[in-house]
């Protein structure tokens, strides 16, 4: 039996859409409410997610929750938390979110609710689409996604456990790494990546895009990330634009690398750098 009784989620998107519809198939029972800006919006909740009590008002949906779920792109999480904090809140309540960078928002966050009966710990449920919106979410979206806590030095282990036990009953693998190595980590997974498929779409496409015509599957998959929401993807990279550029500067190293075999035609070299790549990816467990 799950010790949670109500699951407050601030933002209906793809995430808080597919984190809410996750709940109802795998912990039936369980209390959700979600926030949204806008009265549409509500009214959307409303519509999608039948038995979600649905509202714009942050303490009609935070009252009584024993975990809430900032589910909004990184850079509005600090403002909503102020809003949060100033709210009556349960003795119990665990805060968490499930953004792309810790650093810096787990930093703001955990002193603003420092200052509250409520803890936070950030969450990064490493799930997601190019699709935005709570039209393309999914109550499948988080089954054996990996998801990243990252407690600091002020996380009670009860805190941690309960989180641990809330991503698991939705179908998440748990693993734990400081803020920082967190942001490292998916630098290079993530963010790269990403920041590879926007470069790779302004190169082959900017000049000319007729040359789309003639594409296949090998160009949808390499640049399917480009398709993401700009306004959350500007708030990652810059809120990790360290462990980004650092990222970038060895893609371009690699880059320069991959030039100089081309131009000085060194056949040998270019079958062996190939070869490498194609080891490292071959690392990839499979899904």
């Amino acid at each position: 039996m799950s010790v949670e009784r109500s699951i407050a989620i601030f933002s209906p998107g793809l995430l808080g859409g597919s984190l809410a519809k996750t709940i109802q198939q795998r912990m039936p029972g369980l209390e959700v409410r979600v926030w949204a800006r806008r009265d549409e919006a509500v009214e959307e909740v409303r519509q999608v997610l039948p038995g979600v009590i649905a509202s714009s008002n942050i303490q009609e949906v935070i009252r009584g929750a024993s975990i809430a779920v900032l589910c909004m792109p990184i850079q509005y999480m600090p403002g909503i938390a102020q809003q949060i904090a100033g709210c009556e809140l349960s003795d119990d309540l665990i805060i968490t979110d499930v953004g792309s960078v810790k650093g810096g928002v787990v930093g703001e966050l955990e002193a603003i609710f420092m200052q509250t009966k409520a803890a936070f710990l950030g969450s990064h449920p490493m799930a997601g689409s190019q699709r935005t919106g709570l039209a393309n979410a999914r109550g499948d979206l988080f089954h054996q996604a990996a998801c990243i806590l990252t407690p600091t030095g002020h996380t009670k282990p009860e805190h941690l456990g309960r989180l641990r036990t809330f991503w698991v009953k939705l179908g998440c693998r748990i693993q734990e790494m400081t803020p920082q190595q967190h942001d490292h980590c998916v630098a290079r997974i993530s963010h790269l990546p990403h920041s590879m498929a926007v470069l790779t779409t302004l190169a082959a496409l900017s000049q000319d895009t007729r040359v789309l015509d003639s594409s296949a599957g090998g160009f949808r998959d390499t640049t399917r990330v480009a398709g993401g929401d700009p306004d959350m993807w500007a708030g990652i990279l810059m809120q990790n634009r360290t462990e980004v550029m650092a990222a970038l500067q060895d893609a371009s190293s690699v880059m320069r690398e991959l030039l100089e075999m081309l131009q000085s035609m060194d056949e040998v070299a270019l079958r062996r750098f190939l070869a490498q790549a194609k080891a490292l990816r071959d690392l990839l467990p499979a899904v």
